[in-house]
């Protein structure tokens, strides 16, 4: 990576940092990121760290994270991005999460911007790293007079942390060859990288599709970027469509909330219209794609100029370095129709030929977005439990093997083990299915609700949960708990603002009655106050989080009435 930044160096494009306002507030060309990195890069080699050393980085959207990653590729040194987020948990929770990452990673020194600073202190007292503080503690360094020896193709480039668990956050070790390979296949195949090509992105640095797909990618490809700090696009979701428009942005991608909460934010008598007519790749991945979503986002946004034939469905993940496959460009996005109920109970894919017929007749159709063909160098295919490869329309566990999956997790080869086999091929726990070469996701394998041998997914319970007026999109986690019977039940917990009983009653028993309905199963529906969904780095719902927290309170609940009959009867 370190010959790409020299390449790009060349050219006149760059990262431009943009404020709460929408307002540039730092130019960072990628000349004079090249320059500042190999002098960091001679003043990190003066702390005598060993070749491979991890330097924790709290990946903020700032010039110097970029310079940090990138110091490390020239002195030899393995860069780790820590989240730059204080979720719900507070203060404890992210000093614990800055915590637990230090020590998995096994950092040597870790740096924060100054508003992370205290967390960090607070997160490695204890620990004995050679250096923590900002980035001017390092700048103060002596520069020493040594020839660069950056990362070789077999070296760990940088340690990604995947977002699923912070009690057991596993290290993604991703080679100089891997990524390489997949920054390939993304601006050659994936996004057909064009002359005047220009990227927008909001998507935070510590997450896969942040750091490669518009750090690392537009570098490859000599493009400029225009960043705005993920917390900015979060309250203020229209300053992504304004960069788009007033940049005359190409290329941005983002999860599918993305696009739901901007699109919410969007009136057609806004004092400022927006221009989005050079948007030709609107990239949607990281979480299951539901199509209604982008229906909508397309709609509001057609009278700005934006083409729906712009979305691009992708599938990828941190443990291949970032992308697998991309659905075609310039095609928009594609569905297959499929029977519900028939993949529930016998996990293959029929499609649906007339879906008005279908649902006359009582039968409940699913819309599954293609997610396209992999990348050139790898393979996709479908096992079922004994490790069988399926056929075309047999739902199963997605298999991937390719230049660009991980070398493994970091200290952890029996993790490594689990997902990872001898001859190259990677479990990625998600469920889907392959359709004429082309992948659909159905969901994730430990998060699939089983009743009376049926397989049901949690986004489909969420989907008619958020159909409901008083209930945002991210408002409705569906979990599976078991009973002390051994039984597994659907339980859904919603965030619902209201307080008054009668409204709170009256929307659990709808939420009971339209699944019972629309899916055929019983689900309990626990409603709690707004902010208490868990969610990962990544800002994606914590299913398991949630089933944790439920069983948590439960407990308490049980452990409440337990001591009232115990008052009673000693009364």
């Amino acid at each position: 990576m370190a010959e790409a930044l020299d390449y790009a160096a060349k050219g006149e494009s760059g990262l431009n940092f943009y404020d709460g306002r929408g307002k540039l507030d730092a130019v960072l060309p990628y000349s004079e990121l090249q320059q500042g990195a190999k002098t960091l890069a001679k003043r990190l080699l003066g702390l005598g760290m060993e070749r491979g050393s991890r330097v924790a980085i709290v990946a903020e959207t700032h010039p110097d994270f970029p310079r940090f990653f990138f110091a490390c590729q020239y002195a030899g040194y393995t860069p780790v991005p820590l989240p730059a987020s204080i979720h719900l948990g507070g203060h404890k929770a992210y000093v614990e999460q800055l915590k637990g990452l230090l020590e998995k990673s096994q950092a040597t020194v870790a740096v924060a911007m100054t508003e992370f600073l205290p967390y960090l202190l607070e997160a490695t007292a204890g620990l004995k790293l050679k250096l923590v503080g900002t980035p001017q503690t390092f700048d103060d360094l002596e520069e020493q007079s040594v020839e660069l020896y950056p990362l070789q193709p077999e070296e760990t480039a940088y340690l990604q942390y995947t977002s699923g668990s912070t009690r057991f956050p596993r290290g993604v070790m991703v080679s100089e060859a891997a990524v390489m390979h997949n920054l390939a296949g993304i601006i050659k195949d994936g996004l057909k990288v064009r002359q005047g090509d220009r990227c927008v992105s909001w998507l935070p640095y510590y997450h896969d599709m942040g750091l490669v797909g518009f750090v690392l990618a537009p570098l490859a490809a000599q493009l400029s970027v225009d960043y705005l700090a993920t917390r900015d696009f979060a309250m203020r979701p229209k300053l992504w469509l304004g960069l788009m428009s007033d940049n005359r942005g190409t290329i941005s991608f983002g999860p599918p909330f993305g696009y739901e909460l901007s699109s919410r934010r969007v009136r057609l008598n806004d004092a400022k219209p927006f221009d989005l007519s050079a948007w030709r790749v609107a990239g949607v991945g990281a979480e299951t794609i539901q199509i209604e979503i982008l229906e909508a986002f397309a709609e509001k946004l057609n009278p700005f100029g934006f083409n729906r034939k712009a979305f691009v469905a992708s599938y990828g993940m941190a443990e291949c370095s970032l992308a697998v496959s991309f659905a075609p460009i310039d095609l928009g996005v594609m569905v297959d129709e499929i029977d519900a109920e028939h993949l529930s109970e016998h996990q293959e894919a029929l499609p649906v030929v007339d879906s008005s017929d279908q649902k006359s007749s009582g039968c409940r159709t699913k819309k599954l977005v293609n997610c396209g063909v992999p990348l050139p160098g790898h393979e996709i295919v479908i096992r079922d439990v004994a490790g069988q490869t399926l056929p075309d329309r047999k739902c199963g566990t997605i298999h991937v093997r390719g230049p660009s999956v991980m070398s493994g997790y970091f200290a952890a080869p029996v993790a490594t083990a689990k997902v990872l086999s001898a001859d190259g091929w990677l479990n990625t726990g998600d469920i889907g299915y392959l359709h004429e070469g082309s992948l659909m996701i159905t969901g994730r394998e430990k998060d699939m609700i089983i009743i009376n041998g049926r397989n049901f997914w949690p986004q489909d319970l969420e989907f008619y949960a958020e159909l409901q007026p008083e209930i945002r999109p991210g408002d409705a986690s569906a979990i599976a708990v078991t009973a002390d019977d051994g039984i597994e039940t659907a339980v859904m917990v919603v965030q619902y603002r209201e307080t008054d009983e009668i409204k709170r009653n009256e929307l659990s028993v709808r939420l009971s009655q339209i699944i019972r309905e629309e899916v055929g199963i019983n689900c309990t529906i626990e409603l709690v106050p707004a902010h208490t969904l868990p969610r990962t780095s990544s800002g994606k719902l914590s299913r398991a989080g949630t089933q944790r927290d439920y069983l948590s309170r439960q407990k308490e609940q049980k452990q409440v009435v337990d001591d009232l009959l115990f008052a009673a009867q000693a009364v």
